[in-house]
């Protein structure tokens, strides 16, 4: 039987979205996620209300306007052609998404106190971070980190798995605010590639798997198979790993915020297995990363 955690494609599909999680279906006060798609030449009008919004392109091109500006966004093919530009939406804004030929784009939400001003920044600006080695090799792109982007409490980046696989690993949780962790709500939004290609697989046969567990105080049991639409929520807990089938990359958005005054991204390893961390010095990175040029656009 499937976690309350776990949202699959299509089941949460609301009015212009492919996609809606809001603090209110998840159960939570802070993270949301919306993915919009769009027919050639077509359109959405939104408003951000208590949020503050990043409008990420997963696949195709658009423009983002807001306060009497607009944002062209190039965009890219999918997931797995490079980082894209983005533009952010400050709280209390109504914002227009357009595109021309059509696409599909993640409206990464958290609550915010503060209101910043409507931007955006281009692909060729954004971190991509090799992470782990071996099998745990992975790539990062921290478009909207805490380290890289100025916001009020959003944290947000996207991790590109190779087919076979380890990543969010070794297992670490983020759900009390301590010396050493922050709380965070995080969301895991899943797209596969489709078998060794870097095309998306909707409706197919790749896939992969995610999972959640808790301590003894806060037990929390989550063993999902995803595969490309599907979302799991992490209100708390340890989480990894998430683990790409052999032939099919794996895509992964993360959309975190917490309660907290401070925004930041500070993590507990599992202490059974945080010794991993030490066996990436001996081992090299996964040669087939990075999947692509950082540098590449649509």
């Amino acid at each position: 039987m499937n976690s309350k955690y776990y949202v699959p494609v299509g089941s949460a599909a609301t009015g212009p979205f492919d996609l809606e999680v809001t603090p209110e279906s998840a159960g939570w006060t802070e993270s949301s996620l919306r993915v919009l798609t769009l027919a050639a030449g077509g359109s959405a009008e939104l408003a951000s209300g208590d949020d503050e919004i990043i409008v990420v392109p997963l696949a195709g091109s658009a423009a983002v306007s807001s306060v009497g500006t607009e944002f062209a966004l190039t965009g890219r093919r999918s997931v797995f052609d490079g980082p894209s530009d983005f533009a952010y939406v400050g709280r209390d804004s109504a914002y227009t998404v357009t595109s021309a030929a059509g696409g599909r784009f993640a409206l990464c939400g958290a609550r915010a106190r503060q209101k910043f001003p409507f931007r955006y920044v281009p692909a060729a600006d954004i971190s991509v971070e090799l992470r782990g080695a071996g099998n745990c090799s992975r790539q990062v792109h921290n478009f909207g980190t805490a380290d890289r982007f100025e916001a009020d409490s959003i944290i947000a980046c996207e991790v590109i798995t190779p087919g076979g696989n380890w990543s969010s690993y070794p297992s670490h949780k983020h759900d009390e605010n301590s010396d050493v962790e922050s709380q965070l709500e995080e969301i895991y939004y899943f797209e596969i590639a489709d078998a060794n290609s870097t095309a998306v697989d909707f409706g197919g046969t790749g896939f992969g798997y995610h999972r959640v567990y808790g301590t003894p105080e806060r037990p929390i049991e989550v063993l999902e198979e995803v595969r490309s639409g599907d979302v799991v929520l992490v209100p708390h807990g340890y989480h990894g790993p998430s683990i790409a089938a052999p032939g099919h990359h794996m895509y992964y958005l993360n959309v975190m915020a917490g309660p907290g005054e401070d925004r930041a991204w500070n993590i507990c390893d599992d202490p059974a297995h945080t010794w991993l961390r030490g066996s990436w010095e001996h081992q090299t990175v996964d040669p087939r990363l990075p999947l692509h040029a950082p540098s590449e656009g649509a």
